[in-house]
């Protein structure tokens, strides 16, 4: 401090710029060397921050933004890295190292052709370096593996996509477009489980990715649940207002529900024309909703059967069936119009499948009573045999025997051919036993019921068939009608 005409002077020493910068230097060293010792222990954050101020001193430094996108791509923040890569280069355009990193980070997002000319680079400055070499061929991997996948997309070979994005992802880890594409595939595969993993995963870093909530909705959407769904289609849409796939998803989602509502509608307002029309209209909407599909197929066959197609019910069945293989609804509907059209063998197939999957007493008794008329249904058929309904009375009994009888009695064909009165002798007996066991209450319930009767044959004995004819008729031959009772017609069987 000095004195001058009355005032006091503060002197300031001048401080050598270039001393400044020196220790400036030293202290960003020292910071890159403690960002180095933390990099070697694989403590990647504290890593971070010491490279940062290192770069905070000397903001001209390529290789301290060299090592902070090092440090960045081992901490999966490959975008970060990428900017700090440039950022070296741009600094020094020879900084080896700079270019090969900023080719990595290209290349683990997915931007082969970028990777590809940041490894020439470091080939024209380096010529013999093996590790520039070997990701020159990983970025070609990736191109092909790309261009692969582009061509299976086209095809609908979706299990192609999926193993060309799998093999790509090797080397482009951190390619959401690669990921987004996978799950894509595997939501049209019906893995949708694993697509919505691949999706999640995406948006827990980046929540706004329009790609990614479409897959979401996607699988949403193919899993039935379509409210959801559209929630997801909305939202990819209002973080990528162009994206034409949600979209078109959306669209599809909100008739789809639309029609099989008013389907659903109809059916219950027992409309079961326009019913069936609506299904069919709405099977026309999207293709790949295989688990909606399937739902609108059984519908739709259930409309069948209340319209009496059965052929066409237990088509619809097999259809949704074939699309989901797990659909009890479909094989409970398929059954039951095998039960009326009498194919009880294929009846108790399907019960059998549905109650080996769930074994409820509902089902088990459907299987037990499929099981029934299916052993009721390979013995002679008495109610065809007489030509009666299963609920016939017992006036219709008789009258309908009495009928049979006349008509297949053996006297009356004795001027046929041996073939012919063969032929008709046996459609006599069968008369006659279906008679004897309708006429009876306590054998029809048992015959009804599906018990065997074959212990009653020891009761009944051998009988002759024209007896039971004598015994209705009265006489010899009742009624007007005189056929012999010897002769072609005089025969015996065994009931049973």
């Amino acid at each position: 401090t000095g004195d001058l005409a009355g005032y006091q002077i503060l002197v300031i020493p001048t401080v050598c710029p270039v001393l400044m910068l020196f220790h400036l230097t030293l202290e960003a060293e020292s910071f890159k060397e403690q960002g180095n010792a933390y990099y070697i222990k694989k403590d990647y954050s504290e890593a971070f921050e010491y490279y940062t101020k290192a770069i905070d001193m000397c903001p001209k430094n390529a290789s301290y933004y060299g090592n902070r996108a090092a440090t960045l791509m081992m901490l999966s923040r490959h975008r970060d890295a990428l900017e700090d890569a440039q950022q070296a280069v741009r600094l020094d355009d020879t900084f080896m190292k700079g270019h090969l990193r900023e080719g990595k980070c290209h290349l683990s997002l997915g931007n082969a052709m970028a990777a590809r000319r940041c490894f020439r680079k470091v080939l024209e400055l380096e010529p013999d370096n093996s590790q520039a070499q070997q990701e020159v061929k990983n970025a070609d991997s990736v191109l092909e593996y790309e261009k692969m996948a582009e061509i299976g997309f086209e095809k609908r070979d979706f299990r192609m996509v999926v193993f060309c994005m799998d093999r790509a992802l090797e080397s482009a880890s951190a390619c959401h477009r690669f990921k987004v594409l996978k799950a894509e595939c595997l939501a049209m595969l019906g893995r949708y489980p694993e697509a919505q993993s691949v999706a999640s995963d995406i948006l827990r870093m980046d929540s706004t990715n329009g790609d990614a909530l479409y897959v979401r909705g996607l699988c949403l959407y193919y899993e039935d649940c379509i409210d959801k769904a559209v929630q997801f289609f909305v939202q990819a849409l209002r973080m990528a207002p162009d994206h034409e796939k949600a979209r078109l998803a959306c669209r599809n989602a909100k008739a789809l529900k639309a029609k099989k509502e008013d389907g659903n509608k109809a059916f219950k307002e027992g409309n079961f024309d326009e019913a069936y029309q609506l299904y069919s209209e709405a099977l026309t909407i999207d293709p790949n909703n295989i688990k909606t599909n399937a739902k609108l197929f059984c519908n739709r066959g259930t409309v069948g059967s209340k319209l009496k197609k059965l052929d066409q019910a237990i088509e619809d069945c097999t259809k949704a069936i074939k699309l989901d293989e797990t659909y009890i609804k479909a094989y409970l509907r398929r059954a039951q119009c095998y039960m009326d059209k009498e194919e009880y063998e294929e009846a108790v197939r399907d019960y059998e499948k549905v109650y080996q999957t769930e074994k409820t007493k509902e089902h088990k008794h459907l299987l037990k009573n499929a099981q029934l008329e299916l052993k009721k249904s390979k013995r002679k058929d008495y109610y065809k045999v007489l030509g009666v309904d299963k609920n016939a009375t017992e006036d219709e009994i008789k009258k309908a025997y009495r009928k049979r009888a006349l008509m297949h009695h053996p006297d009356r064909h004795s001027s046929a051919s041996a073939e012919v009165q063969k032929e008709e002798e046996k459609k006599f007996k069968e008369v006659g036993e279906a008679f004897t066991v309708l006429s009876d209450p306590k054998k029809k319930s048992r015959y009804d019921s599906g018990q065997d009767l074959e212990d009653d044959a020891g009761n009944m004995g051998d009988f002759d068939a024209n007896n039971i004819f004598k015994a209705f008729f009265g006489g010899g031959g009742g009624q007007g009608y005189t056929f012999e009772a010897s002769g072609p017609g005089n025969f015996f069987f065994q009931f049973g």
